[in-house]
Order: C-alpha cells, then structure tokens, then sequence
C-alpha cells in the first residue's frame, strides 16, 4: 500500500471543514464561535508542536529525554482533571496524580515489557505514544468518577451522617456513592467497545490504515490498545476514588462537606 501525503493545500481545505463548523455555529445561534475557533487553533498548534518535539525526540532517543515528556504530560493530565474535579479543593491534586501515575506505570511498564517489547524499554516511538493514549483515557475516566463522587457526597451530606450516627464505618457510609462514580467513570469506554469495528472505526486503526499498514494487523495493535486503556481507566478510577473518600472524613471519622 502506498500513503497519501498531506502537502498544505489539503490542510487548508481541511481546515475548510472547521470554517463550516463555525458558519453552522452562526446559523443556529449556539453562541460557540469563539469557542471552535480557539479549539481549532490550539489544535493545530499543540499537534504541530508535539509532531516537531517528537521528531527531535526520536533523532536524540534519549531516556531522560522520553520520561521528562511522559511526565510533563502527567502533570498536565493531573492539573487538568483536577481542575474540572474541585478547582478549589487544592488537596485533590496529589489524589489525582497518583492515580494517573500508577494507571500508566503499570499498563505501560506490562506492556512495554511482555507484548510489544522494544529494542530498548524507552524507545520514544512506542513509550511516548502509548503512554499519551493511555494517560489521555485515563484522564477522562478519573474525572469522570471524581466529579460524580464529588458532587453526590455534596447532595448526600444528610444521609451520610444519618449512616454514621447508625454505627457504619465512614467507607461503609459512602461504598454506594463510590461505586456508582467508578462505574460512571467507566461506562463509556465499555460503550466504546461494544461497537467498536461495528459503528466505529477508532483512531489508531484508521490512522494505521491510511498509512498504509496492513488492516489485520492496524485492528491488533488497536485491540491492544483498547484493552491497555480499560485497564489503565479501572487504575484510575479506584485510586482516584478512593483517595477522594479518604478526604470526606477527618481523624475522627466526622463527615467534611465538600
């Protein structure tokens, strides 16, 4: 198979596309024109910039180089969910953090090292990659069970202490709560998989195909990658949660409202 470069005129109708997504926005009155307009030029940028970074990356193939990447993506993930968890709950950022950390220390490090298994374990074109789809998945999910717990323990306040005054144990109090946002963090990618190859097309096999790889092996390396993020979300949904209900309660088992 031979690929189809992108020379600049296809990015320009390309970005064509984003034009019509504005107009759209203007003919309905969504009040989002500002909004498509700043995503599409961070957009370009940010990929750009990472396209430039990583090729210079790859040229030095370095591995303090790769895992000083890797870690200024983590903090970004880190700030970012706890941003849309509790701006103000300054605490959460450690919570977040370790349980973005340990999600992508351990898919990657049984990854890297049992199936794919690079010449070197830092190799930038598998570890930066890989650890970006899986910190970005796993982000998404982390504050997807934050916000929910977060914003379930602030309406529930009354029947927490209703629970404790009855003798329950403080994450006993809140198990319920707790299970419902792990599972909310982690229903949407359960979706994704149900109809994955039948109504979706993800965007590592298409990538991989209109690159010119073999589609057998673009749908392997795609089914890795769905069940590294699975995992990787189920990490950070426990870690995240739990360090969120550790924080509901002080030294003397009393409920803080958020």
């Amino acid at each position: 198979m031979t690929t189809i470069e992108l020379d600049s005129l296809d990015f320009a109708f390309a970005l064509a596309l984003m034009g019509a997504a504005i107009a759209l926005s203007i003919w309905q009155r969504l009040g989002l024109t500002r909004d498509i307009g700043l995503a599409t030029v961070r957009a370009t940028i940010q990929l750009l910039a990472a396209g430039m970074i990583l090729d210079a990356v790859f040229a030095v193939n370095q591995p303090w180089i790769v895992l000083g990447i890797v870690a200024i993506m983590l903090a970004i993930a880190a700030v970012a969910a706890r941003n849309r968890i509790a701006p103000k709950r300054r605490q959460f950022l450690p919570v977040v953090a370790i349980a973005l950390f340990a999600s992508v220390l351990l898919t990657m490090s049984y990854c890297i090292v049992v199936i794919v298994q690079p010449p070197v374990w830092y190799d930038p074109q598998y570890l930066i990659p890989l650890a970006g789809m899986v910190l970005g998945n796993a982000m998404n999910a982390a504050t997807i069970a934050g916000e929910r717990l977060v914003s379930t323990l602030r309406r529930s306040a009354i029947e927490i202490q209703t629970h404790l005054s009855l003798g329950a144990m403080p994450q006993q109090a809140i198990a319920q709560y707790r299970r419902e946002a792990m599972r909310a963090g982690l229903l949407p990618l359960l979706n994704r998989m149900m109809v994955v190859g039948l109504v979706t097309l993800p965007g590592m096999f298409t990538g991989q195909v209109l690159g010119g790889n073999n589609p057998l092996n673009a749908a392997s390396y795609q089914l890795l990658i769905l069940f590294m993020i699975a995992f990787a979300e189920g990490i950070a949904v426990v870690f995240v949660t739990q360090g969120i209900a550790q924080q509901a309660f002080n030294r003397q088992a009393q409920f803080i409202e958020f």
